[in-house]
Protein backbone atom coordinates (compact mmCIF):
# COMPACT_ATOMS: atom_id res chain seq x y z
CA UNK A 1 0.00 0.00 0.00
CA UNK A 2 1.52 3.41 -1.34
CA UNK A 3 1.28 6.37 1.07
CA UNK A 4 -1.59 8.07 -0.15
CA UNK A 5 -3.71 5.43 -0.23
CA UNK A 6 -3.02 5.37 3.85
CA UNK A 7 -3.37 8.72 4.04
CA UNK A 8 -6.21 8.45 2.40
CA UNK A 9 -8.02 5.46 4.26
CA UNK A 10 -6.50 7.35 7.84
CA UNK A 11 -8.98 9.99 6.78
CA UNK A 12 -11.53 8.53 5.97
CA UNK A 13 -11.67 6.72 9.01
CA UNK A 14 -10.84 9.64 11.15
CA UNK A 15 -13.68 11.81 9.70
CA UNK A 16 -15.93 8.49 10.41
CA UNK A 17 -15.07 8.58 14.13
CA UNK A 18 -15.46 12.38 13.90
CA UNK A 19 -19.41 11.91 12.79
CA UNK A 20 -19.66 9.59 15.54
CA UNK A 21 -18.78 11.45 18.06
CA UNK A 22 -21.07 14.49 17.05
CA UNK A 23 -23.70 12.08 16.91
CA UNK A 24 -23.75 10.99 20.69
CA UNK A 25 -23.21 15.07 21.87
CA UNK A 26 -25.22 16.23 24.71
CA UNK A 27 -27.31 19.26 24.49
CA UNK A 28 -24.20 20.43 26.74
CA UNK A 29 -21.92 20.57 24.07
CA UNK A 30 -24.36 21.31 21.16
CA UNK A 31 -25.62 24.43 22.90
CA UNK A 32 -21.44 25.19 23.81
CA UNK A 33 -21.05 24.39 20.05
CA UNK A 34 -23.14 27.26 18.85
CA UNK A 35 -22.16 29.87 21.55
CA UNK A 36 -19.29 29.58 20.68
CA UNK A 37 -19.79 29.69 17.06
CA UNK A 38 -21.68 33.08 17.53
CA UNK A 39 -18.51 33.83 19.70
CA UNK A 40 -15.66 33.68 16.96
CA UNK A 41 -17.90 34.69 14.20
CA UNK A 42 -18.68 38.00 16.16
CA UNK A 43 -15.40 38.78 16.92
CA UNK A 44 -13.68 37.90 13.80
CA UNK A 45 -16.38 39.62 11.81
CA UNK A 46 -16.24 42.91 13.90
CA UNK A 47 -12.55 43.33 13.62
CA UNK A 48 -12.53 42.32 10.16
CA UNK A 49 -15.80 45.15 9.35
CA UNK A 50 -17.30 41.74 8.12
CA UNK A 51 -19.95 43.02 10.44
CA UNK A 52 -20.39 46.54 9.71
CA UNK A 53 -19.33 48.60 13.09
CA UNK A 54 -18.48 52.16 14.04
CA UNK A 55 -15.44 50.08 15.98
CA UNK A 56 -13.06 49.58 12.78
CA UNK A 57 -12.67 50.42 9.55
CA UNK A 58 -12.12 48.72 6.37
CA UNK A 59 -10.35 50.96 3.27
CA UNK A 60 -10.65 47.43 0.83
CA UNK A 61 -14.32 46.58 0.24
CA UNK A 62 -14.65 42.33 1.49
CA UNK A 63 -14.48 40.08 -1.36
CA UNK A 64 -16.94 37.29 -2.39
CA UNK A 65 -15.12 34.10 -0.66
CA UNK A 66 -14.28 36.25 2.65
CA UNK A 67 -17.85 35.75 3.79
CA UNK A 68 -17.73 31.84 3.30
CA UNK A 69 -14.49 31.68 4.90
CA UNK A 70 -16.00 33.71 7.97
CA UNK A 71 -18.43 31.37 8.72
CA UNK A 72 -17.23 27.67 7.82
CA UNK A 73 -14.10 28.88 10.15
CA UNK A 74 -16.70 29.97 13.28
CA UNK A 75 -18.76 26.81 12.91
CA UNK A 76 -15.20 24.67 12.38
CA UNK A 77 -13.81 26.90 15.88
CA UNK A 78 -17.28 26.59 17.75
CA UNK A 79 -17.31 22.84 17.01
CA UNK A 80 -13.51 23.06 18.45
CA UNK A 81 -14.33 24.70 21.43
CA UNK A 82 -17.57 22.55 22.29
CA UNK A 83 -14.75 19.79 22.49
CA UNK A 84 -13.61 20.84 25.47
CA UNK A 85 -17.19 20.94 27.10
CA UNK A 86 -17.82 17.83 29.45
CA UNK A 87 -21.14 16.02 28.16
CA UNK A 88 -22.42 15.99 31.79
CA UNK A 89 -23.27 19.05 34.00
CA UNK A 90 -21.49 18.36 37.54
CA UNK A 91 -18.06 17.92 37.98
CA UNK A 92 -16.19 14.78 39.28
CA UNK A 93 -16.16 14.50 42.38
CA UNK A 94 -12.73 13.73 43.09
CA UNK A 95 -10.60 14.39 46.07
CA UNK A 96 -7.59 16.56 44.82
CA UNK A 97 -4.77 14.03 46.35
CA UNK A 98 -6.15 11.30 43.79
CA UNK A 99 -6.82 14.07 40.72
CA UNK A 100 -3.40 14.46 39.94
CA UNK A 101 -2.83 10.66 39.83
CA UNK A 102 -6.05 9.69 37.85
CA UNK A 103 -5.28 12.31 35.66
CA UNK A 104 -1.57 11.33 34.91
CA UNK A 105 -2.78 7.54 34.72
CA UNK A 106 -5.31 9.03 32.26
CA UNK A 107 -3.38 11.21 29.83
CA UNK A 108 -0.64 9.20 28.30
CA UNK A 109 2.43 11.42 27.09
CA UNK A 110 1.32 10.85 23.53
CA UNK A 111 -2.00 12.37 23.78
CA UNK A 112 -0.57 15.10 25.62
CA UNK A 113 1.26 15.69 22.55
CA UNK A 114 -1.67 15.37 20.23
CA UNK A 115 -3.65 17.86 22.71
CA UNK A 116 -0.60 20.42 21.99
CA UNK A 117 -0.82 19.84 18.68
CA UNK A 118 -4.39 19.79 17.96
CA UNK A 119 -4.11 23.36 20.13
CA UNK A 120 -1.52 24.49 17.82
CA UNK A 121 -2.98 23.51 14.50
CA UNK A 122 -6.56 25.32 15.97
CA UNK A 123 -4.96 28.81 16.68
CA UNK A 124 -2.92 28.81 13.26
CA UNK A 125 -6.14 28.03 11.48
CA UNK A 126 -7.78 30.54 13.59
CA UNK A 127 -5.31 33.17 13.24
CA UNK A 128 -4.98 32.48 9.29
CA UNK A 129 -8.51 33.05 8.92
CA UNK A 130 -7.95 36.72 10.60
CA UNK A 131 -5.12 37.47 8.14
CA UNK A 132 -7.32 36.34 5.22
CA UNK A 133 -10.48 37.94 5.71
CA UNK A 134 -9.48 41.08 6.78
CA UNK A 135 -8.17 44.43 4.87
CA UNK A 136 -4.79 43.64 3.31
CA UNK A 137 -3.94 47.40 3.90
CA UNK A 138 -5.44 47.35 7.38
CA UNK A 139 -3.41 44.79 8.41
CA UNK A 140 -0.52 46.96 10.51
CA UNK A 141 2.18 44.04 9.96
CA UNK A 142 1.53 43.75 6.16
CA UNK A 143 1.50 47.52 6.05
CA UNK A 144 4.80 47.94 8.17
CA UNK A 145 6.47 45.03 5.76
CA UNK A 146 5.07 45.81 2.21
CA UNK A 147 3.56 49.28 2.61
CA UNK A 148 0.52 50.20 1.22
CA UNK A 149 1.13 49.38 -2.59
CA UNK A 150 2.82 46.41 -1.39
CA UNK A 151 0.16 45.11 0.77
CA UNK A 152 -1.79 45.36 -2.32
CA UNK A 153 0.34 43.80 -4.93
CA UNK A 154 1.76 41.21 -2.41
CA UNK A 155 -0.43 40.24 0.73
CA UNK A 156 -3.94 40.43 -0.90
CA UNK A 157 -3.04 37.99 -3.73
CA UNK A 158 -2.11 35.47 -1.04
CA UNK A 159 -4.81 35.95 1.48
CA UNK A 160 -6.89 33.29 -0.33
CA UNK A 161 -4.23 31.03 0.27
CA UNK A 162 -4.26 32.00 3.78
CA UNK A 163 -7.96 31.34 3.42
CA UNK A 164 -7.33 27.43 2.30
CA UNK A 165 -4.99 27.37 4.93
CA UNK A 166 -6.87 28.52 7.62
CA UNK A 167 -9.78 25.78 6.59
CA UNK A 168 -7.48 23.21 6.69
CA UNK A 169 -5.84 23.85 10.06
CA UNK A 170 -9.23 24.31 11.49
CA UNK A 171 -10.82 21.35 10.17
CA UNK A 172 -7.64 18.69 11.10
CA UNK A 173 -7.99 20.39 14.43
CA UNK A 174 -12.23 19.74 14.89
CA UNK A 175 -11.68 15.93 13.42
CA UNK A 176 -8.68 15.19 15.68
CA UNK A 177 -10.71 16.77 18.91
CA UNK A 178 -14.04 14.67 17.91
CA UNK A 179 -12.15 11.53 16.97
CA UNK A 180 -10.22 11.72 20.03
CA UNK A 181 -13.68 11.43 22.06
CA UNK A 182 -14.38 8.26 20.45
CA UNK A 183 -11.57 6.77 19.85
CA UNK A 184 -9.88 7.49 23.15
CA UNK A 185 -12.72 8.67 25.34
CA UNK A 186 -12.19 10.54 28.75
CA UNK A 187 -13.18 8.17 31.59
CA UNK A 188 -15.33 10.24 33.69
CA UNK A 189 -15.88 8.70 37.69
CA UNK A 190 -19.54 7.20 38.38
CA UNK A 191 -20.80 9.69 40.68
CA UNK A 192 -20.64 12.31 37.72
CA UNK A 193 -22.12 9.67 35.24
CA UNK A 194 -24.84 8.41 37.09
CA UNK A 195 -26.13 12.46 38.23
Amino acid sequence: MNFTHRWLVASKESLAFAGQALRVWTPRQIFAAALATIAVGVVIGIATVLIPNTLFTREIPPVWWNYPVWIVTSVMSGILIATYVRPYGRAASVDSDTADTEEAVAMPASADREERRTGRFALTGGMLAWFAVGCPVCNKIALLALGYTGALTWFAPLQPFLAGGALIFTAVAMVWRLRGQVTCPVTLPRETVSA
